[in-house]
């Protein structure tokens, strides 16, 4: 599951949904333990990283070692990446990272919320910071950094409503819950707003592996482009790629989340909700250091821990569909100021 979407993990066990992945009877291990820094010894400032899946190709993850070299580099520090593979390997990487007793751990994803609870209460000096999840309860040596990808999805939305030439929009989610319905309802409140007249509608993945398959993420864009759909949110982790093939035989075109999808299937998605980890870790380790530990800060457009692949730098070769739009984005950039501004939000699904 290293391709499946990290937001939308968390999302399910927040919704009660506990639906986790672990490797083939796959021994325990610390994989890939990586060190790095500028300074040497004991009183270096030190910090850990470990991660839920191995790093690979996950651009999700490559960003959270971005942002934690950052706090190295920062702080002329060292670093350390210990990258799980399975259950077992994310509990062996955790205890290895507290017997190590770095400055601060940080831990992307839900899978850590309890492991980091036990660890927390044991170990009440020991600063942890969880990207993208939370434990259920507060902890002092425990900080959170949450997203508000409603904020993303509804600018992309507005790009869908503009780009439309059936008038219809729709989104493939993985299941029907409040959390994960933040990447579906604001897409149609999105496209709504710059086209009155669109109508939208959403899928659901759902049987027994939502968040790996594709065959079910396809048939359910299937089920959208038969009645006239044109613009497709893919909110179906591992499964967007089913929702990318399907939208490409008919010439319809989809939307990605969390990084750049685009270059997996270039002339078909359009844009991508992306979600900056490299920020949130990097904001996050100066916010413990700094002694304001133990808060949850959540991250959106206007803190610049959420945005879109074309309203970033680089979006000429970034080969996503709007890069071809620039009308399209400059409507858009005004939606996103004026979110930014705090004179249009947006709904949270997750919170009524």
């Amino acid at each position: 599951m290293s391709r499946r979407t990290r937001s939308l993990q968390f999302a399910a066990a927040a919704a009660g949904t506990v639906l986790l992945a672990t490797g083939c009877n796959a021994a325990a291990k610390n994989t890939d333990a990586s060190d790095a820094g500028t300074a040497a010894g004991k009183d270096a400032t030190s910090f850990t990283l470990v991660t839920p899946d191995p790093v690979g190709q996950n651009q999700f993850l490559k960003l959270a070692v971005d942002g934690v070299k950052t706090a190295a580099k920062t702080h002329s520090g060292t670093q350390k990446v210990y990258q799980s593979s399975d259950t077992a390997s994310q509990q062996q990487n955790v205890q290895a990272a507290v017997d190590a007793s770095p400055n601060v751990i940080v831990l992307v994803g839900f899978e850590f919320a309890d492991l980091v609870a036990q660890q927390a209460e044991a170990h009440p000096k020991q600063q942890f910071l969880m990207i993208d999840a939370c434990t259920a309860k507060p902890f002092k040596n425990v900080t959170c950094a949450v997203f508000r990808e409603q904020e993303g999805v509804y600018l992309a939305g507005a790009e869908a409503g503009l780009l439309s030439k059936s008038g219809k929009v729709g989104a493939v989610d993985v299941l029907d819950t409040p959390q994960f319905r933040r990447y579906s309802d604001p897409f149609a409140a999105g496209a709504k707003e710059v086209a009155p007249k669109v109508s939208a509608s959403t899928r659901f993945v759902g049987g027994q592996s939502p968040f790996d398959d594709s065959a079910r993420a396809k048939e359910q864009a299937n089920s959208l482009l038969a009645k006239g759909t044109d613009q497709i949110m893919a909110a179906a982790a591992a499964g967007n790629y089913g929702v990318f093939e399907a939208a490409k035989a008919k010439g319809a075109f989809a939307y990605g989340v969390d990084v750049n999808q685009c270059p997996s299937a270039p002339g078909t998605v359009v844009d991508n909700v992306i979600k900056k980890t490299d920020v949130a870790v990097a904001e996050g380790i100066e916010q413990v250091l700094g002694g304001k530990g133990g808060e949850t800060v959540s991250y959106g457009l206007k803190e610049g821990g959420i945005s879109l692949t074309g309203l970033e730098d680089g979006v000429e070769s970034s080969q996503c569909v709007i890069a071809d739009h620039k009308d399209v984005l400059k409507k858009v950039e005004a939606l996103r100021d004026r979110i930014v501004a705090g004179k249009l939000t947006v709904d949270d699904p997750a919170a009524k």
